[in-house]
């Protein structure tokens, strides 16, 4: 990533996809001339940390389901994504088997019956630990990106909190929001 700046829109990975689409993150890194690649690390039912439980409502000490993946641009490792989801909607799904699938997360919770409505965003810079550092072929003093994204429904219902870490060399978030008037404005 440190030969091109990479420009992040989040819309797309917040969307419902169909059964029929591809890969966004492919898609995505496509667009921005590189191939992009992900490999499952991981899914299980863990006990999450209190922000991740917090930002899911679930009691502390209780399990969600996590899907782990390592995101590769142009076979370099440019993110570490962890995204979790109640157990009370995960478990017996997708969400909680190995493999891909097919139209995504997001999709597959639409299909269930939980529509994203509300997204919310924190973005931050940190030190790595090890294993990230590891990971993601980071040596030194290297700082990483922090993006945590949790998706709730319309009525408030939280379905998703990914905790997102990036390699930061010439990465750019952009958000973009439309803006609708309350009834009756002036």
């Amino acid at each position: 990533m440190s030969d091109r700046a990479w420009l992040s829109v989040s819309m797309p990975y917040v969307l419902p996809g169909s059964a029929g689409q591809g890969d966004i993150w492919a898609a995505d890194a496509e667009r921005q001339g590189g191939v992009g690649t992900q490999r499952l690390l991981d899914v299980a039912e863990v006990v999450p940390g209190a922000e991740v439980a917090e930002a899911l409502q679930v009691e502390p000490g209780s399990p969600v389901v996590v899907r782990r993946r390592l995101m590769l641009l142009d076979d370099r490792p440019v993110e570490l994504t962890d995204s979790y989801y109640p157990v009370s909607i995960a478990r017996g799904t997708a969400l909680a088997e190995p493999g891909k699938i097919r139209g995504g997360a997001v999709g597959l919770l639409a299909t269930l019956g939980y529509e994203p409505g509300l997204v919310r965003e924190d973005v931050y810079t940190r030190m790595p630990d090890e294993a990230e550092r590891r990971m993601l072929g980071l040596s030194g003093q290297e700082w990483v990106l922090g993006l945590t994204r949790l998706l709730s429904t319309r009525q408030g219902v939280p379905i998703e909190a990914s905790v997102m870490t990036m390699v930061p060399q010439g990465r750019r978030l952009r958000y973009e929001m439309t803006i609708n008037e309350p009834d009756g404005g002036s």
